[in-house]
């Protein structure tokens, strides 16, 4: 059954939920002191160093830049230096950091979020805007996030949905999202593309939806649909206002070019010579 992590639901007045900070596995060797990124959702995220891109700040999971995760500037409200959590390195972790898909996987190139979400989307029919709006609701954009009951990585998929789903590793952003997106589709199709009762059972498990016969009595449950159809409402209209005023634009009449104002003529006859 899928769960999702108690993380804070911003936007949702009387909702008190339980931050925590998402455990990370590191790849590569990185410093002892690096930084904690504070999210505005509340989690926090470790990383060895970050780069502000335009729009998206990329956060660095080790010193040789190898493995990154990119988050939306505006999400990020702070750093700090984390000097609580030693990072291990490969001689001395207790066992392989990279799943049955071996070794190939850690230096697999890391692809921008934004391009893992279109690719995932489209292979299942999505709108991305949905898909980003359920992975901001689920674990705040951070890769690493692991909830109480062991819902992990960006969709927060359970060991056993992930299993179901053919994600060998859950903390692999293309290989999370590819299974939150087919699995996000499958319950769409089963609820005959009823959004909000989808994501009632992607939060609470289809079990509840039909015992319930629709959005179970909880309110976790009942906030997290709410902010992610208001989150993905809000985004819809802001594309139809833009695309509204840019065919506006394009109907207005070129202006015309200024006319230069004619010198005014002499008066009086002109001086003999």
């Amino acid at each position: 059954m899928k769960w999702v992590g108690t993380n804070r639901r911003a936007g949702v007045a009387g909702t008190a939920c339980a931050l925590f900070c998402a455990a990370v596995l590191w790849l590569t060797p990185a410093a002892n002191a690096g930084e904690l990124a504070t999210l505005r959702n509340g989690f926090a995220i470790p990383h060895d160093h970050h780069l502000v891109i335009g729009d998206t700040t990329r956060l660095y999971l080790s010193t040789d830049d190898s493995s990154f995760t990119d988050v939306p500037t505006i999400e990020i409200t702070g750093f700090e230096k984390d000097l609580t959590l030693p990072v291990p390195t490969e001689s001395s972790a207790s066992g392989p950091v990279v799943s049955s898909l071996g070794a190939a996987a850690a230096t697999k190139p890391a692809l921008p979020l934004n391009q893992v979400v279109d690719s995932a989307s489209a292979a299942y029919h999505l709108d991305p805007d949905l898909v980003n709006s359920v992975i901001h609701a689920e674990s705040g954009f951070n890769v690493h996030a692991v909830s109480p009951k062991g819902a992990r990585g960006l969709m927060q998929l359970m060991p056993g949905t992930a299993s179901q789903l053919g994600v060998n590793d859950v903390f692999d952003p293309e290989a999370n999202v590819t299974g939150g997106s087919r699995y996000l589709r499958e319950l769409l199709e089963r609820y005959n593309f009823d959004l909000v009762k989808a994501l009632a059972a992607y939060n609470a498990g289809p079990q509840r939806v039909e015992q319930y016969q629709g959005v179970p009595p909880f309110r976790e449950t009942h906030a997290y649909v709410a902010r992610i159809v208001h989150e993905y409402n809000k985004k819809k209209i802001a594309e139809e206002k833009a695309a509204r005023l840019e065919r506006t634009s394009a109907k207005l009449p070129s202006r015309p070019p200024t006319a230069t104002k004619p010198a005014a003529k002499a008066t009086g006859a002109e001086p003999s010579r």
